[in-house]
């Protein structure tokens, strides 16, 4: 067997331990083996020649530019968690407080969102109802909510059936589907709603309506003035909760890798991609771990990447069950077209976070987000950095386009929409191919079907994504759960 890393040889005493992936999750739970226990040796194998997966920040003439994800969420206890544990809370910032809004595109017009509407729980009736973004008969239909007894059946429904059951179809197309599609990137005739936005069904369940339980929310903080409403003010999102690293998130993937290499048990092979996990034997612990050049044994495996590839890793017979059911998990492609711009080349004043596009406006992009505006230092004074998204799961055939037929068209839809008149001062096409898992109906009973299947196999975990949230906080405390398996299982000393 081959040496396991960049570091020192892996001691035949200590629990050896792979992680497949140096995305967030690969690394939380790289770190999480380590700093919990004394008595691991992690390997860490990333395909590319660089960590931290989507999550990537250029700078560059004073634009600090986020290539993935641009923050995350702080009422998800693990972003927050990990920042604390290895010291990186001091370079958080939250959103800037001036922005704080979103738009919606209606009927070919940046409008905003009505305020106080959370992705479909209105706070404020009363702004609903003077809203242009629906007319008088979708307003009202979706206030009507309040009257519109619970359905008797627990079972998962879709995002389109659960609204359109609730607050009418107006308020689907023209609110809800841009908001969450924002986030998504999916069908809302096939998204699960317990998988993604559970909350909302738990509001109808607990207070008979959304409505009501959002009014209950708001007493239940009015009468607790050390609550977090300030938090909540703005529409679109709760974008107070929203936190990024100052300096770009790719300082988080660089502290992580930091703390990682203070570890004696922490070896790292760059640049490696992992061909097969399979076994060591029948009746025997372990796994082999085969690479474009040596095979390793390893006692437990974390997986973290998307569920096919994951799939095509577990090449053993055996484990073609758990293949086919990992090939279940349906995955779109999309591109984020970043550009820097001069504030004056608009006609829009630009003055919120960002603009979703509601599929049944017929246009070719899904959302731009204001990023220099969501985010302070992030453009030069008098400039603007937009990110522009195209694809997803509702329009597959724009990700067949060329690099420049796809700057084309967000250019094309930025004057349009927003009275662009000069080409942006930059303009960068990055592609994600596959990238964002789909969560369709269903899709709890089918990744606790996975779970079943690999608690048949001792010592493998999966992690990433693909499973139970795709924000940073669940990605990362997925990698932390796994970790946590595996030292509950085999009983190591922990610190």
């Amino acid at each position: 067997m081959s040496a396991a890393a960049e570091s020192s040889q892996t001691t035949t005493t200590n629990l050896r331990v792979a992680v497949i992936g140096g995305g967030i999750s690969g690394l939380a739970a790289a770190h999480r083996l380590l700093s919990r226990c004394e008595t691991v040796d992690v390997t860490l194998f990333e395909a590319s020649q660089r960590l931290g997966g989507i999550i990537r920040t250029e700078e560059a003439d004073g634009f600090l530019m986020e290539l993935g994800p641009d923050s995350f969420i702080t009422n998800k206890p693990g972003g927050i968690q990990l920042c604390e544990e290895i010291g990186f809370t001091g370079q958080l910032i939250t959103t800037d407080s001036r922005y704080r809004r979103s738009l919606v595109l209606s009927r070919g017009k940046p409008t905003p969102v009505p305020d106080g509407f959370m992705l479909m729980a209105p706070e404020k009736p009363w702004s609903l109802l003077k809203s242009p973004v629906l007319s008088l008969a979708g307003r009202l239909r979706l206030l009507s909510e309040y009257f519109v007894p619970p359905r008797g059946s627990s079972d998962d429904e879709s995002l389109s059936q659960f609204v359109t059951r609730r607050f009418g179809r107006e308020a689907l197309d023209r609110l809800v589907q841009p908001l969450v599609g924002g986030i998504y990137t999916s069908d809302p005739d096939k998204l699960s709603l317990k998988a993604t936005l559970p909350r909302f069904p738990e509001m109808e369940a607990s207070h008979g309506s959304v409505i009501r339980a959002t009014l209950a929310q708001m007493k239940a903080r009015k009468n607790n003035p050390a609550g977090s409403a300030a938090d909540e003010q703005g529409s679109g999102a709760r974008y107070g909760l929203f936190t990024t690293a100052a300096g770009g998130l790719s300082d988080l993937v660089t502290a992580l890798e930091s703390n990682l290499r203070k570890h004696s048990g922490f070896h790292f092979q760059r640049g490696t991609r992992v061909k097969s996990v399979v076994p060591v034997a029948e009746g025997r612990s372990g796994w082999l771990l085969t690479t474009e050049r040596d095979t390793h044994a390893f006692d437990a495996v974390i997986i973290t990447l998307p569920a096919y590839l994951a799939a095509g890793l577990l090449s053993h017979p055996d484990c073609a069950p758990l293949q086919a059911q990992l090939n279940t998990i349906e995955y779109a492609s999309s591109a984020i077209v970043v550009s820097g711009h001069q504030l004056s080349d608009f006609s829009n004043p630009m003055d919120a976070f960002g603009l979703v596009v509601p599929a049944v406006e017929r246009r070719k992009i899904l959302a731009v987000s204001f990023s220099s505006r969501k985010f302070v230092n992030r453009a030069p004074d008098g400039h603007l950095v937009l990110r522009t998204f195209v694809g997803g799961a509702m329009q597959p055939e724009l990700m067949q386009l060329d690099d420049d037929a796809i700057l084309n068209l967000v250019n094309d839809e930025l004057r349009d929409i927003f009275g662009m008149s000069r080409e942006p001062l930059f303009s960068e096409v990055v592609r994600y191919h596959r990238a964002m898992p789909q969560y369709h109906v269903g899709h709890l009973d089918r990744v606790a079907a996975i779970e079943d299947s690999v608690g048949r196999w001792p010592g493998l975990h999966l992690a990433g994504s693909a499973y139970r949230g795709v924000g940073i906080p669940d990605s990362i405390a997925s990698g932390r759960e796994a970790a946590d398996q595996i030292l509950c299982i085999a009983g190591a000393t922990a610190f």
